[in-house]
């Protein structure tokens, strides 16, 4: 029944044909289990583990690098090699195809644990009325109609409709499905509301939710599914997830560089088809196999195999990075989306406020005989801790506030009118509250008062241990007074009072509603004299208007204090009692904001991140708290930037899509709420943040580009989310999008890195095969380049510091090719510098080396008629290692140089020295350290076709590798100038993508 709500009990009963004295029969429980099913969570099946397994090669680039590892292995068999030769360049390909696969099924597994970590919010027992008798059954056998007893401590088991109040009130906790920070009080009277949100639906008791204080009878109208916890796991379950930014990008770029390497294999293979017959090949066919040998070496060569391992080892050193700021990283992917974010929708309660209720203000009377008639105190402390100042009307600090006639009686007051409890945790280092968060505050309240008495108190107090600090001065007051009746809190008093005894003296003390307290008031309380004089007019409406301004300008939440001399030797108490009242004073508390929050916002309004506050309260105290944090930006009208979800709803499409444009706060929302704003600034192309920790929010944090949980959240909001914010502190998701940022530049330089590498080996190879020159590298010689020396370089960028300025410029657009015109264009430059060096010593070392033939350059490129010409040397120099050797190590010592490029995608060395990051120096030493051990170690050098070097070939390799700096620092110069760009004309499209990949 989905209007229950709207109804009255008699309408509800009478529509499951139930008696609420008897509940149902066998035969009615049997027929609306039929019609209505199981009260569970239906289980769904789960992508079989060989289906995760294959979609972590459904990627272009990995088929083509298969490919090449298939063909490049049947190629050395038809060769005759064997052994190691034959199986080394496929191995190494499908060992890092296999990890990059091993870690995409972790993180798909992980992300199906939410949908299972749903059931644990469902109650395990309901005590139900059946055949009129109480019994204790499975919650899992409820059906509709069924008629639910509840008291404190249960767990909801199915969603139900209030039906008889069997204490003065019922109070529930429903966080998990709302967000409210304070419990909510249920009452029976049917919702008159249109379009009534959970938290209009007062009558309701939600599945999950638990029973704070109070019993209550209610009939159950909906199971399983048809709870508001299965909407949430159906909203879950629609929820696809989305691909990040980055994701979409490089899956971009392979396409794209598929068919660049393709169309050039084609080219070499089709350029040297006038090549097969000669007599060095040895026939058409084997010269055709030749050609088609170099145009593999060309794939390998030019697809970066090491780039996935490498983006996924950055990623990784990121979250370890975020792990210190608190920020836990559950997919890897969602690091870098973090640095695109352009609006970040957050919870108020617990993320942008403390969610410790404290007292901050403090109304009393000070004296009738002069004015001004009140004062006010300030408190600080935004924590449970009882830690804090109380400061009079002019910011003076009171050294001991105990002496003051109405703080000290505010502090009796609150100690005994109170049911909560606070103590220390030491495991968790904070102080944690039992009970009500008002009555806590009033605990935390009573211990920076301090005791009477005791001009050393505040030093002495400071001596305790925590646990003894807890509630030290609690303790003295409950021992100088003996409680002896109290009278509950109800709805219609808005009160609650307690009768104590001391020495001999009754006196009941009260707390509750102002409007309640001030109108039972006849006295009030001077803070001057410690004088009860009679309240006149005056003085009740200045108190009136001081509640006011507390309630309205402040938004604070309110409590009066009273206090009555009652009769000598009286034992109890009685409504009637609650006469007659002496006025204490005024308490105002709030969920205050976290200290840390207004800077993260002026910090993401640099940024160019908009910030949504999205909360479940009321728009009023809403309102109040962005006004305190600085998100609306000093505006006095909030008019067109604040909506509760009501107000959204209501507003035609049109302006629906401009409200969003502007929108600073979304108060009173619900689930639906939350995921149907992601997937509205979705569709306006924003890249979105949202934060949550209930079960509520799981299909929204799903949904959303990047879900944050809080770590004090639910198990279902963690498995659902993409990071964890151990601290719970939104200054932290500050910090975690910085870091984004700078992941994702230091992604962009080692692809630049990795990228202009590979482009040099191609024009190697291109460039050679074009001149008809033999072979400047073997595949193998090519993979040891691609996989270890790009590999340790690569990775170690990833440790490059964050730019200063990377939280001042705006957030790149999520559809940014990570590979631009400009940037493209300095790949090619210092790519086609890198292959032309490594020509350039391959052939240095047949025309010009002491230590070589001294061939003309003619003979170089005429190598292949050899043996069918009368030459003064032997055709056997061709198959020399030597040349190969330099080149390898011209490529080598060049990317090295390059890798130092990359400390800074626009900033120069002299700026940033290669000193900034010592993992990369560090890197760079062990490759070369590699590199010298295969030149000059027998197996590996014939492993990989080397041989060692002289200093004078160093010599020659220095030179020719130097140059790459001074290519690279003048490309920076050009960037930093306002007009560096300005070679992107050159391309007719931006972002250098086949026009089906951009649209997309």
């Amino acid at each position: 029944m989905e209007d229950a709500f709207a109804r009255s009990v008699a309408e509800v009963l009478e529509a499951f044909r139930v008696d609420p004295t008897k509940g149902l029969s066998d035969s009615q429980v049997e027929e609306n289990a039929r019609i209505y099913g199981r009260n569970v969570l239906p289980q769904e099946k789960s992508t079989p583990f060989w289906k995760l397994v294959l979609k972590q090669f459904d990627d272009l680039l990995v088929k083509i690098l298969i490919a090449a590892a298939v063909v490049s292995f049947i190629l050395a068999l038809i060769n005759g090699e064997t052994g190691l030769a034959a199986f080394l360049e496929p191995s190494v390909i499908l060992m890092i195809l296999g990890a990059n696969a091993a870690v995409g099924v972790i993180t798909e597994t992980n992300a199906e644990k939410a949908l299972e970590e749903l059931r644990a919010y469902q109650a395990d027992i309901a005590t139900v009325l059946r055949n009129g008798c109480f019994s204790i059954l499975p919650a899992t056998e409820l059906v509709p109609g069924d008629i639910v007893e509840v008291g404190v401590g249960c767990k909801v088991p199915a969603d139900m409709r209030m039906i008889e109040m069997l204490s003065n009130q019922l109070r529930v906790d429903q966080a998990i499905l709302t967000g409210e920070s304070c419990s909510v009080a249920k009452d029976i009277e049917s919702t008159l509301a249109a379009n009534a949100v959970y938290q209009d639906k007062t009558n309701i008791l939600f599945s999950g939710t638990v029973v704070v204080a109070g019993r209550a009878r209610a009939v159950v109208v909906g199971v399983g599914s048809n709870t508001a916890m299965g909407s949430i796991r159906d909203a879950m379950l629609r929820t696809e997830d989305e691909v990040t930014p980055l994701k979409k990008k490089l899956d971009e770029f392979g396409t794209f560089l598929a068919k660049v390497i393709a169309g050039i294999c084609v080219l070499v293979w089709v350029v040297n088809i006038g090549h097969f017959q000669d007599p060095s090949h040895g026939g058409f066919i084997r010269g055709a196999i030749h050609y088609f040998k170099i145009a593999v070496a060309l794939a390998v060569a030019a697809i970066p195999e090491g780039l996935p391992a490498v983006v996924t080892t950055c990623l990784a050193l990121g979250t370890k990075r975020m792990a210190r700021l608190n920020a836990i990283v559950r997919s890897l992917p969602s690091v870098e989306t973090l640095g695109c974010t352009t609006v970040i929708c957050s919870d108020k309660t617990g993320t942008l406020t403390t969610n410790m209720m404290s007292v901050s203000k403090i109304c009393v009377v000070r004296s009738v005989h002069r004015g001004p008639i009140t004062s006010d105190y300030t408190v600080s402390g935004t924590t449970f801790a009882p830690e804090g100042l109380i400061f009079d009307t002019e910011g003076i600090q009171l050294e001991f506030p105990a002496q003051f006639p109405c703080l000290l009686h505010i502090a009796m007051c609150s100690a005994l009118c109170n049911e909560s409890t606070l103590q220390y945790n030491p495991d968790k280092r904070n102080y944690e509250k039992i009970g009500e968060s008002t009555e806590v505050a009033l605990r935390v309240l009573v211990e920076k008062v301090g005791l009477p008495g005791f001009d050393s108190m505040p030093s002495a107090l400071n001596m305790l241990s925590k646990h003894e600090r807890a509630s030290y001065c609690n303790r003295y007051w409950e021992h100088q007074f003996k409680k002896i009746s109290l009278l509950e809190f109800s709805r219609d008093r808005k009160m609650m009072s307690v009768l104590c005894s001391r020495k001999q003296q009754e006196i009941m003390f009260s707390k509750g509603a102002p409007e309640s307290i001030i109108s039972r008031c006849t006295h009030i309380l001077c803070n001057d004299d410690a004088s009860s004089v009679p309240l006149t007019t005056d003085i009740r409406n200045e108190l009136e208007a001081r509640f006011q301004s507390f309630a309205g300008k402040d938004s604070l939440r309110c409590l009066a204090l009273a206090l009555k001399r009652m009769p000598t030797g009286q034992q109890t108490l009685s409504y009637e009692d609650e006469t007659n009242l002496t006025f204490i004073g005024l308490v105002g508390m709030l969920d205050p904001p976290r200290e840390e929050v207004k800077s993260a916002m002026i910090s993401c309004m640099q940024a160019g991140i908009r910030v949504i506050v999205v909360t479940g309260d009321n728009k009023s105290t809403a309102e109040s708290l962005c006004r305190q944090i600085g998100a609306f930006e000093h505006l006095d009208d909030f008019t067109g930037y604040s909506y509760t979800a009501a107000e959204f709803e209501e507003l035609p499409p049109m302006q629906r899509t401009l409200a969003l444009q502007r929108m600073v706060l979304f108060t009173r929302v619900e689930p639906s709420h939350k995921k149907m704003l992601v997937e509205a600034l979705q569709n306006q192309s924003e890249v979105v943040a949202m934060t949550g920790d209930g079960v509520n929010d799981a299909p929204a944090l799903k949904k959303a580009d990047i879900g944050i949980a809080m770590g004090s959240g639910t198990a279902v909001a963690k498995s659902a989310s993409d990071m964890v914010l151990a601290d719970d502190n939104f200054a932290s998701i500050v910090a975690a999008v910085a870091e984004g940022r700078a992941i994702y530049n230091n992604t962009r330089q080692f692809i630049r890195y990795m990228i202009s590498s590979n482009i040099g080996e191609v024009v190697c190879i291109f460039v050679g095969a074009v001149l008809g020159m033999p072979d400047t590298l073997v595949p193998v010689q090519l993979l040891w380049v691609n996989l270890v020396t790009d590999g340790l370089p690569a990775t170690a960028i990833g440790f490059n510091k964050q730019d200063r300025n990377v939280m001042m410029v705006n957030p790149r657009k999520a559809n940014e090719a990570v590979v631009t015109g400009w940037l493209f264009l300095r790949y090619l430059v210092i790519g086609a510098y890198v292959g032309l060096a490594t020509i350039v010593g391959f052939v240095w070392w047949f025309v010009y080396s002491d230590a070589g033939p001294r061939l003309p350059y003619k003979e170089l490129v005429n190598f292949d008629t050899c043996s069918t010409r009368d030459t003064a040397y032997p055709c056997s120099i061709f198959d020399d290692r030597h040349p190969s050797t330099v080149s390898m190590t011209v490529l080598v010592v060049v990317e090295m140089f390059n890798a130092l490029n990359n400390l800074s995608e626009n900033q120069s060395l002299l700026v940033i020295p290669p000193w900034s990051n010592l993992w990369l120096v560090g890197s760079i030493v062990l490759t070369m350290l590699l590199h010298v051990l295969i030149l000059y170690i027998e197996p590996l050098s014939v492993l990989f076709s080397v041989t060692p070097l002289t200093w004078a070939d160093w010599r020659v390799v220095l030179y020719l590798s130097i140059p790459v700096i001074i290519i690279d620092e003048i490309l920076k110069f050009f960037s930093r100038k306002p007009g560096g760009k300005r070679f992107n004309f050159r391309f007719r499209r931006h972002d250098l993508l086949p026009k089906e990949a951009r649209d997309k």
